[in-house]
């Protein structure tokens, strides 16, 4: 049953909304330069393991922030290792590291269905690999846009910060290539008050829109302005990363006054978590008027390891997650807006413990609601399957949203929707072998799941 419903939908068009690959690739569509910056270096899933291990990020050829000039670094860290074959070569001699892994499923296919190679990785089979990849990464079938093309990905969101002019994305629309990439509004930078340079960034986004940002009214017009800025090219969504669901309704002065804290360093933990919170319910009420579906990534620690995030920056693999209030936390937001129909917020969480007890009950209520997949550590087989039997009694599937890959490895994406088709009609046959759905439902389900729900949630009917 599951392999007829998998025939069925196996190569429907990849619809990936929410992703974080970069878009000058798409822009530029020059060759990768090699396998190890392709597939090693910028992906997260394969660092954080690595690490784990023993091998430091420098092997890996991640250069310090600051240069290699910190009082650590100059007593213990490795040199930064350049030549990519030696980095590969780290990488295949730890391979066998992610067995039994989500990241080992995505690059044993990368591997086999998109280079072809029929050799497993190993330490031996390292320099063979690394040459047949690289061969191919110099033809034209294996530009950036071909192999979007190949991958037949209708639809593919990136995501950028608040500040950034997205010229990468203006100069894919003034080409000739008719691939459907968007951005994404992220204005995390200039929304969380335990950002890095936040009163630095509050700064530029009054300079870049022309309002006083240092007044709760300026700050909302400047975000309306930028908002409106990437919808023009071609947004569908918001994107709000942030480590408790907390919303609040505060009055002006309250806001004013949390502003001005945010501003000057000085609010404590508590407050910068209520002007997070108000700042989400001000981006529903913006959602609203100008129809951008409002993402909500929720239930997790960023840069847990002080050491990383000093030296090298966000999202190197040490997220974590945590514990998350969503019944609390959003009933603020959902007090104004709840009812809405024309509101759509996606709830993402690292907390499975809220699946069954908050998210879904929520959901299965409240018209604006929708549940996002499996997200980081559970983008995997278990972690769908866990979702799926902790959600869909209770939400129902269409109170769902099909899938996304949330990806910066752009080669993992056909694997990710490959897995998730593949668990889905798992499901599907599950429930129809034990006489819970008849076979022509599963077959309408499967198709809804692959591609209808995500396009129905992110109104990409609308473009």
């Amino acid at each position: 049953m599951a392999r007829r419903l998998y025939r069925e939908i196996a190569n429907l068009p990849i619809i990936s909304p929410h992703g974080h690959t970069d878009p000058n690739w798409f822009a530029d569509n020059q060759p990768f330069p090699d396998p190890a910056s392709l597939l090693i270096t910028p992906d997260h899933y394969l660092l954080r393991m690595l690490y784990s291990q023993g091998v430091s990020l420098e092997q890996l050829g991640l250069s310090p922030m600051d240069g290699g000039q910190s009082s650590r670094a100059s007593v213990d860290a490795p040199e930064v290792e350049r030549n990519p074959r030696r980095i590969w070569q780290c990488f295949a001699d730890h391979y066998h590291l992610f067995l039994g892994t989500p990241s080992r499923i995505w690059l044993d296919h990368a591997l086999s269905e998109v280079f072809g190679v029929e050799t497993r990785l190993d330490s031996e089979s390292a320099m063979s690999v690394y040459e047949e990849i690289s061969d191919k990464l110099t033809t034209p079938g294996f530009l950036p846009r071909s192999l979007f093309d190949k991958f037949e990905i209708a639809f593919l969101a990136t995501t950028e910060s608040a500040l950034d002019n997205l010229e990468a994305h203006d100069r894919i629309a003034a080409s000739d290539w008719n691939g459907k990439v968007v951005t994404t509004y992220r204005p995390d930078a200039v929304v969380d008050p335990e950002f890095e340079n936040f009163a630095d960034n509050v700064q530029q986004l009054g300079q870049l829109t022309g309002e006083d940002t240092t007044r709760w009214a300026g700050y909302l017009a400047a975000h309306r302005q930028r908002r409106m800025f990437f919808k023009a090219r071609g947004a569908t969504a918001t994107d709000h990363g942030h480590p408790t669901a907390t919303t609040a309704d505060l009055d002006l002065a309250t806001c004013q006054k949390l502003l001005d804290g945010a501003l000057g360093g000085s609010l404590t933990a508590y407050e910068a978590d209520q002007f997070r919170g108000q700042v989400l319910t001000e981006m529903a009420a913006m959602s609203i008027e100008d129809g951008l579906v409002m993402q909500i990534h929720a239930g997790v620690v960023r840069n847990h390891n002080p050491y990383i995030m000093a030296r090298f920056g966000r999202d190197k693999g040490a997220d974590l997650p945590a514990s998350a209030d969503f019944v609390a936390g959003l009933k603020p937001l959902l007090n104004r807006f709840g009812n809405d129909s024309r509101l759509t917020v996606i709830l993402f969480t690292l907390d499975e413990t809220t699946y069954g007890r908050e998210l879904a009950p929520l959901a299965g209520h409240y018209p604006c609601l929708r549940l996002g997949p499996p997200w980081w550590f559970f983008d995997s087989v278990e972690g769908m399957l866990r979702h799926k039997r902790a959600v869909i009694e209770t939400a129902g599937f269409y109170n769902t949203c099909g899938f996304n890959d949330d990806t910066r490895a752009f080669l993992s994406i056909p694997a990710r929707h490959d897995v998730a088709r593949r668990i889905d009609c798992r499901h599907l046959a599950e429930l129809v072998v034990e006489h819970r759905l008849e076979e022509d439902q599963a077959y309408e389900l499967a198709k809804a799941l692959a591609v209808e729900l995500v396009s129905d949630a992110y109104r990409l009917t609308d473009q």
